[in-house]
């Protein structure tokens, strides 16, 4: 292999490098910067201090990875069958139920979020059903609620689960379940031993996606979940733009950045040691 051919692959990757290097890393890099600099520019941790002795932000914390993991189940339950009927319909269902997924993306996630706060309300359509407003309790209908939140985002997040999961859905040959069914397997069982297990790096990445986006999110939290129910996401955009105090902002993202690297280097290797044992 000459020194030209082994270096076509590196030239190819330098826009995709650059572009990550500019609008990631060096953010990032900022970021993390930031949060241990002093005014006068030496190191302190100070930020992180007063970060981790609050019990305010502790909790904001502790429900953004609580919501996101809740989000990213509920959305999953709901993902996983509507990709297998999406994948094993025909080509007009399938084009249909594509169009009625994907249309939502196409709308302002305020607008939809502007959406749920009417249905919610105390005199909204959902409060309308028999027993709901018994159960939820309170005046506001299912805002001000872990529930609403939860609701609107599901909704929000599904897109994407239900794209990354079809993608491998849609590869995996009819002809294993039939001949699964023909070995006398049920339609249970080949679901749960054949097309879960081929289905695990699209859902594993659908899982990723939502969780991401879900503990990140901060304008449907906002408006449906209010300041009686703060996240993360939302503390630090208040400290940033109302409070003007950008260290402790950034203590803050690098909080939830290391969280969030967290979950998905476990996702990953839990991804490469299911791969590795089928």
């Amino acid at each position: 292999m000459s020194a030209r051919t082994r270096k076509e692959p590196w030239l190819l990757l330098l826009p995709a490098a650059a572009l990550l290097g500019i609008g990631f890393v060096t953010p990032v890099a900022g970021m993390l910067l930031m949060s241990v600099q002093t005014p006068a520019g030496g190191f302190t941790l100070e930020n992180f201090a007063r970060l981790f002795s609050s019990e305010y932000y502790m909790q904001a914390a502790w429900r953004s990875l609580r919501l996101g993991v809740i989000q990213t189940v509920v959305t999953l339950i709901i993902a996983i069958p509507l990709s297998y009927i999406m994948a094993r319909a025909g080509s007009r269902l399938r084009s249909f139920l594509l169009i009625v997924v994907i249309l939502p993306l196409m709308t302002s996630v305020v607008v939809r979020t502007f959406g749920w706060v009417v249905l919610m309300s105390p005199a909204g359509p959902l409060m309308q059903i028999p027993g709901l407003q018994d159960l939820v309790g309170g005046t506001q209908g299912l805002l001000g609620t872990e529930v609403g939140i939860v609701i609107a985002m599901v909704q929000v997040l599904l897109p994407f689960a239900v794209l990354s999961i079809l993608g491998v859905m849609a590869g995996i040959s009819p002809q294993l379940e039939e001949a699964s069914r023909t070995l006398g397997a049920g339609f249970w069982r080949t679901l749960r031993t054949v097309v879960l297990p081929l289905s695990v790096p699209g859902i594993l990445a659908g899982a990723s996606l939502v969780f991401v986006l879900s503990v990140s999110s901060f304008i449907t939290p906002r408006f449906i979940g209010g300041v009686q129910i703060p996240v993360l996401a939302q503390t630090i955009y208040v400290d940033a733009t109302t409070n003007l105090d950008w260290p402790f902002a950034a203590a803050q993202a690098v909080l939830l950045f290391a969280g969030v690297m967290l979950v998905l280097g476990a996702v990953a290797r839990i991804g490469k040691q299911r791969t590795a044992a089928w």
